[in-house]
């Protein structure tokens, strides 16, 4: 039962991300479909915060159909403290955040009205500072605050382009699994010809820069961050490297980057302190795009004598995973004592000793770690994760189910954690579980009609009254969405 549903996560899910111009025309084109009052009269007329929202999580549903996601509970949990604490000192209005983790080495961000936020796991290799990578972030938040999206999609009607319904059926095509097609009936000219009409403009850049630079600021980082990040994408983009997939929509030129420089010499000093947490984030991300295990080690080991304080720490924490991943468990063990020594109770080195232990074979210590601090962090998402995983390799599947039954109502739309209800349930036995699971699963990556025949699947099982009729409601629930959007 498992096979099958693994070939459709990971076959059918390609890194195949579509241009922000093209999401733009297909946030238009859903908006006049359903009849909602795009945009008004000016400039500064934008959709209802409501309807961005609503808008905001369809595109994000296509886009998991498109994106290749990254399973990484530590790192997610950072990018939405960061994020939520970044908006938190920004302009943006609602706060209603969803985050997705792309599983790219390239640099890359995002942010969608409706409070979608994308980053990939590779900013975080470039980005070497925290407020390098916050600074990425905040410059997102601001297209988001300043509604210029919005702006786009207004220009964008008044343009040339005239067969928006066209584009958005094509992106459909696409989404739906047909994505040769898709590409096809777009059409090189007209995909051009969007993400030209579409793109931020150099107002838009620069205002972006500037609000962003406030929100870094307000956010207690160095403002100077952002110029800094700008001065490693030149570099990149004047070297040999590939030029960052953020600049392909965020064009970069000296004047930007000198822009930046002065706004921020113009704001109060703040100190830089390293923040542990980001650079073990960074030693994640690095390793999951180095497999030369080996190499890594050594590497870090050569650095260590020159580190200190929260450079080392990441440093050590680098060399225990590089050693976790290469099955050195023992020297893995012995290379995390002096971090859970110094900071016992650090989330990040509770899941690692736990993945160290568990991963030798001794479930039951991992077990005790990982419940030890669920007591003090109850619902934490990285250690329930964690656990429900180790349940699972120990073969104790209903009590995995019931963790991520648990995780499943604090997180409804983490099509993660669905994939993995799914697979645990129908080693349970449970089918009526297994389809109720993967309907979840399906209507998080915009697969309304796979949703409903899993959930009819699910009715024709033995169910409890309670349980039918949770499925009727569920199956009226994705009817009404499906419709709204794609009547």
């Amino acid at each position: 039962m498992t096979g099958v549903f693994q070939h459709l996560k990971r076959g059918c899910i390609k890194h195949c991300i579509l241009s922000a111009g093209i999401w733009l025309a297909a946030s238009a084109a859903l908006a006049q479909t359903n009849n909602l009052p795009v945009l008004g009269d000016s400039v500064s007329g934008v959709l209802t915060t409501q309807q961005e929202y609503e808008l905001g999580r369809e595109m994000l549903r296509s886009f998991r159909a498109q994106a290749e996601t990254l399973e990484d509970p530590l790192m997610e949990e950072y990018i939405t403290s960061l994020t939520y604490h970044l908006a938190a000192n920004s302009q943006l209005l609602d706060h209603r955040l969803e985050f997705i983790l792309v599983d790219s080495e390239q640099l890359n961000a995002f942010a969608a009205p409706g409070g979608i936020i994308g980053v990939n796991a590779g900013l975080f290799t470039y980005a070497e500072t925290e407020g390098q990578f916050a600074s990425v972030i905040a410059h997102e938040l601001a297209h988001v605050s300043q509604r210029h999206y919005a702006r786009r999609i207004l220009e964008a009607q008044s343009s040339s382009i005239t067969n928006i319904a066209g584009v958005l059926a094509s992106i459909l095509i696409i989404a739906a699994g047909g994505g040769d097609a898709g590409t096809a009936a777009l059409g090189v000219t007209q995909t051009l010809s969007l993400e030209n009409q579409l793109r931020f403009s150099r107002n838009n850049e620069q205002e972006a820069d500037r609000v962003g630079i406030r929100t870094l600021y307000d956010a207690g980082f160095d403002p100077d961050a952002m110029a800094e990040m700008f001065e490693n994408m030149m570099r990149m983009r004047t070297g040999s490297q590939r030029i960052p997939e953020f600049l392909s929509s965020h064009p970069l030129d000296e004047n930007r980057v000198a822009d930046s420089r002065n706004r921020a010499n113009a704001m109060p000093q703040v100190e830089n302190i390293s923040n542990v947490e980001y650079l073990l984030m960074r030693q994640r991300a690095l390793l999951l795009y180095n497999d030369d295990y080996e190499f890594a080690e050594q590497s870090l080991r050569r650095q260590l004598p020159q580190l200190n304080g929260a450079e080392a720490d990441a440093a050590q924490y680098g060399i225990a995973l590089a050693q976790l991943y290469s099955g050195q468990f023992v020297a893995a063990t012995e290379s995390m004592a002096p971090l859970l020594a110094k900071d016992p109770n650090r989330i990040t080195y509770v899941v690692m000793e736990a993945e160290i232990a568990s991963t030798a074979g001794n479930y039951d210590q991992a077990l005790q770690i990982l419940e030890n601090h669920l007591d003090i962090n109850p619902n934490n998402y990285p250690l329930s994760f964690s656990y429900a995983q180790t349940l699972e390799q120990a073969g104790r599947y209903r009590e995995a189910v019931a963790t991520l039954e648990d995780l499943s109502e604090q997180r409804p739309t983490d099509i993660n954690i669905w994939y993995h209800l799914a697979e645990l349930r129908g080693l349970t036995g449970d089918i009526s579980g297994v389809h109720q699971a993967r309907a979840e699963y399906f209507f998080g990556i915009g697969e309304f009609g796979r949703a409903r025949d899993h959930l009819n699947l699910a009715l024709a099982e033995r169910n409890d009254s309670l349980t039918t009729a949770r499925i009727r409601q569920r199956l009226e629930d994705i009817r009404r969405i499906g419709d709204r959007f794609y009547r």
